[in-house]
């Protein structure tokens, strides 16, 4: 298999390349740090599955992938993040990634991961099976927060992480402006009218969990 790694953390590029280099399974393992680079290579080569962070400055891992399935809807791709499967997990799948995995996986369920997507299949984990299935089904209501888009999603858990507007905008590599216009639109679509309510909600739809 020949894949791709996209993270913008260059200790974790080599960790997850030292992996999959001392297994005979991949005959080729690329790096790229951002969003253009990624682009770049991908047009370049023809990969098996790329290796997707979420957290990039700049262009993210959800425009990142969007725009990936745009140009090439037959690559596979693995989110691999920090984030807790109850914050991205069945939005990435629904997005046309192959598969979610946590950084804090053990090394073998990454190689068991990725050999799952390179024979045709979906790497989900029970957990983000039951809510897949629980949306197909319509057993429940959808929460709130799922009608946000992934930028708007970004902003509510930065705010309640603490973080000002200004921080945020650094992070993201976006404007102050926009994402205030992100906030406003946060408290319009959630109904709420100020960040105090709006970090409640957080806390209690354990969405800070896995930061």
């Amino acid at each position: 298999m020949k894949i791709l790694i996209a993270d913008d953390h260059a200790i974790v590029r080599k960790g997850l390349k030292q992996i999959l280099e001392e297994s005979s399974l991949f005959s080729q393992v690329d790096e790229a740090n951002d969003g253009i680079e990624s682009l770049s290579l991908i047009h370049e080569n023809k990969y098996d599955i790329v290796i997707l962070d979420l957290s990039m400055p700049g262009m993210d891992g959800f425009e990142l992938l969007s725009t990936i399935l745009k140009s090439y809807p037959e690559q596979k791709i693995l989110v691999l993040s920090t984030f807790s499967e109850d914050r991205y997990a069945v939005r990435v799948i629904k997005s046309g990634a192959s598969g979610y995995l946590r950084k804090t996986s053990a090394p073998e369920e990454l190689i068991t991961a990725l050999v799952t997507i390179s024979n045709g299949h979906k790497y989900i984990t029970p957990n983000v099976a039951d809510k897949l299935a629980d949306e197909l089904g319509h057993l429940r209501s959808k929460p709130l927060h799922d009608y946000l888009s992934d930028r708007e999603l970004q902003t509510m858990i930065k705010i309640a992480e603490g973080k000002s507007l200004t921080d945020i905008a650094e992070e993201l590599l976006l404007s102050k402006k926009t994402i205030s216009t992100y906030r406003a639109r946060v408290l319009e679509k959630m109904n709420m009218k100020n960040n105090s309510e709006l970090i409640k909600y957080v806390i209690e739809h354990d969405l800070l969990s896995g930061t």
